[in-house]
């Protein structure tokens, strides 16, 4: 291999660890403006093999760099051999990365008929990816999607509300791809001066466009009880009988917060055997419902027959009224692959017995919408947050009000619960809705339509956060037309792989 390829190999290398940097847990998110441009420069040019391989080292370095937390995940709580926990984090580290190398080769295909043909399909091809990693079947995995590295950045997070997080992040290779285009053509001036005139309008934007993001009064207040359960006796079959203590604490808490008038109270889902099925439950709930006079939104587990007659168990959120009464009832319809069942179960028998620790779940198949006095909600259950428009669809149905039950109790105390509330908050700003977010042990917060964290708890005790918000029933494009970014991206994209190379000049 040719000293070249071995320089592109290192700087595509180099740009997928410096990215993953610009992710929590590693503080440099500037990184996130310069690591692409890094690998666009690294497969410009390059040949087919050459560049795909770039791309693959870029993608390997990102995820093993950002997602570590799986092998814990799947060695401690899915108990699985050291050997099968790594197996998966390979596995999975190797068919994501599939998806920089695919990037890294069509850019440079582009590039091979014209060089900005090639800047120009950058972020059109990245988002178009994004969207196809979103929408694997049984394994779509949105974690850590380019956009969300500007979670922390007012101003341009914004744009969420029009383009959902794909827009975010067609924004952000949009400005690695001019950066790179300023590098190979420095010395055209009229290149300089658009490069210049971008750069200056980015920091007009982003230093004094804070004050057109307006702060918007809370109206309501719920009442958050992180519940900090212990992660290590999920499974076991006396779980009441050594958590009594426990329970008795979380019912005089939630009992504690109770007001003159109906209220909301909320726990999260939780390593538990919780069932309003089961007495022993079923009864203390009730007990806040009309100790507290509040409505009552709890993460249980809900066993019911399918068409078989077999009884089936469902990740659930039902919701109490002040008189201890069911009235609304939510399955979780995305489910965790390889923690709430496994896909191809046939293909991966070894995997089995992380279900075994975790839970072996039907899926459920309506986005259905509660009512509250004051409006409307809709409540998705942990992993489904990561899904933009899956949460958008609650909103579409009516929900005023966003509420997300979940366990990051399952991370331990990695860089997971973090990136995991980052995405949350990007959901708030698409649908332009208050967001409460109750967990087991963290992070517990509200978070207001612009995706402002504006109360929280702190992770690993037992407590109620008072939670203010708002009822809101206005659309934002993103509610209104969905990823519609990514399929004009998508369309865009193919149209620039299939139009003619122009001819070469004499």
């Amino acid at each position: 291999m040719a000293r070249l390829e071995w320089l592109r190999l290192l700087l595509a290398l180099v740009s997928g660890a410096g990215l993953a940097g610009a992710f929590t847990p590693y503080p440099f998110p500037l990184l996130v403006w310069v690591a692409p441009a890094a690998l666009l420069l690294a497969v410009c040019g390059a040949r087919g093999a050459t560049a795909w391989l770039c791309g693959w080292l870029h993608g390997l370095a990102f995820y093993l760099l950002t997602l570590p937390w799986i092998y814990t995940v799947l060695r401690v709580h899915g108990s699985l051999a050291a050997g099968h926990a790594a197996a998966l984090l390979g596995l999975m580290v190797a068919v994501l990365a599939l998806f920089s190398a695919t990037f890294a080769w069509g850019v440079a295909w582009l590039d091979q008929r014209h060089r900005r043909r090639a800047l120009l399909g950058a972020p059109l091809l990245w988002v178009a990816l994004e969207f196809a990693r979103t929408h694997m079947p049984h394994i779509g995995f949105p974690w850590n999607l380019l956009g969300y590295a500007l979670v922390d950045e007012l101003v341009l997070r914004q744009l969420a509300a029009w383009t959902g997080i794909y827009g975010v992040s067609f924004l952000v290779v949009a400005a690695n791809a001019l950066l790179v285009w300023l590098v190979v053509e420095w010395r055209q001036r009229t290149v300089r001066v658009v490069a210049v005139a971008v750069l200056a309008a980015g920091l007009l934007i982003t230093q004094f466009g804070r004050a057109w993001v307006p702060t918007e009064s809370p109206r309501a207040l719920a009442h958050l009880v992180q519940t900090n359960l212990p992660q290590s006796t999920v499974g076991s079959a006396d779980w009441y009988t050594r958590h009594a203590a426990d329970l008795e604490e979380l019912v005089r808490l939630s009992l504690t917060v109770a007001g003159t008038s109906p209220g909301l109270i909320v726990w999260p889902e939780v390593p538990a055997p919780f069932s309003l099925q089961d007495a022993r439950f079923a009864e203390r709930a009730q007990t806040i419902a009309r100790g507290s006079r509040s409505f009552f939104l709890v993460g249980v587990i809900e066993w019911r027959p399918r068409a078989r007659g077999e009884l089936a168990a469902f990740n659930s959120a039902v919701l109490l009224d002040p008189a201890g009464q069911r009235v609304f009832t939510y399955d979780k319809i995305h489910l965790v692959p390889f923690g709430e069942y496994v896909p191809k179960r046939n293909w991966l028998g070894f995997a089995g017995p992380i279900v075994g620790g975790i839970g072996d779940f039907a899926q459920g198949s309506d986005y259905a919408v509660g009512r509250l006095l004051g409006g409307q909600f809709g409540v998705f259950i942990c992993y489904e947050a990561i899904f933009p428009n899956e949460v958008r669809r609650f909103v579409v149905r009516g929900a005023e009000l966003l509420i997300n039950l979940s366990n990051d109790g399952w991370f331990g105390r990695s860089a997971a619960p973090d990136q995991h509330l980052a995405m949350a908050r990007f959901r708030a700003i698409e649908t332009r809705r208050w967001l409460l977010r109750a967990t087991n042990n963290g992070h517990t917060v509200v978070i207001d339509p612009y995706g402002r964290i504006r109360a929280r708890m702190r992770a690993d005790v037992r407590g109620t956060l008072s939670a203010p918000f708002a009822f809101r029933s206005d659309t934002t494009l993103y509610t209104r037309f969905g990823d519609w970014v990514a399929w004009l991206s998508l369309a865009a994209g193919v149209l620039l792989f299939v139009w003619p190379r122009p001819p070469r000049r004499r």
